[in-house]
């Protein structure tokens, strides 16, 4: 690949203290910890060395995403379709304690009561995919959000259902790239720290 080749990068907020003992964080606005600071800077730095053409960078409205941004040195726009998945009554609960009463459940085989469905998540991916390709003639293009809806924007890249995206880690600050070999949408890298 040169780095003339189009390219989308997907960058997940630094930690946070509810990402850190596992709570499902949709809508609450957590911040990042001193950890999570790091970690946003040093995103910063693989984002910068992959020598990006005039970046558009588009993040998240949580503060989190906007504050991985800032300290990761990219000038985002907001965007209200990067916010991460919505888990209706299990916002602020951790898979342990959903289990009590769900057996098994993940986000990527069982509902969230309240919360987004796997078509409304498939769709969102598909019209933040679909608007990032479109700047690609002239631009990459650099998506600052969440733990889950990255990883749903990873498996709708590669073609795949949203169930798929249990298939795909993203650790906290981490970057993956998605781009193309000979016409063809494929993950570059992934889940780089």
């Amino acid at each position: 690949m040169t780095t003339s080749d189009p390219r989308i990068v997907l960058l997940r907020h630094g930690e946070t203290e509810w990402s850190r003992t596992g709570r499902h964080t949709g809508r609450t606005d957590v911040p990042l910890t001193a950890e999570g600071e790091a970690q946003a800077r040093l995103a910063g730095d693989r984002v910068a060395a992959l020598g990006l053409r005039d970046p558009l960078v588009l993040a998240s409205t949580r503060q989190r995403a906007l504050r991985t941004a800032e300290l990761a040195g990219l000038a985002a726009e907001v965007w209200d379709a990067l916010v991460e998945w919505d888990y209706g009554t299990y916002e602020g609960l951790t898979t342990p304690q959903i289990r009590v009463e769900v057996p098994r459940w993940t986000v990527w085989t069982h509902p969230c009561p309240g919360g987004e469905t796997f078509d409304e998540a498939a769709l969102r991916a598909d019209t933040v995919l679909a608007v990032a390709l479109s700047r690609l003639d002239d631009r990459d293009v650099v998506l600052v959000g969440h733990g889950h809806f990255s990883r749903v924007l990873l498996a709708r890249w590669a073609g795949l259902p949203v169930s798929a995206g249990a298939r795909f880690g993203m650790s906290a600050g981490a970057v993956s790239v998605l781009g193309f070999e000979h016409d063809v949408q494929q993950v570059v890298s992934h889940n780089l720290t």
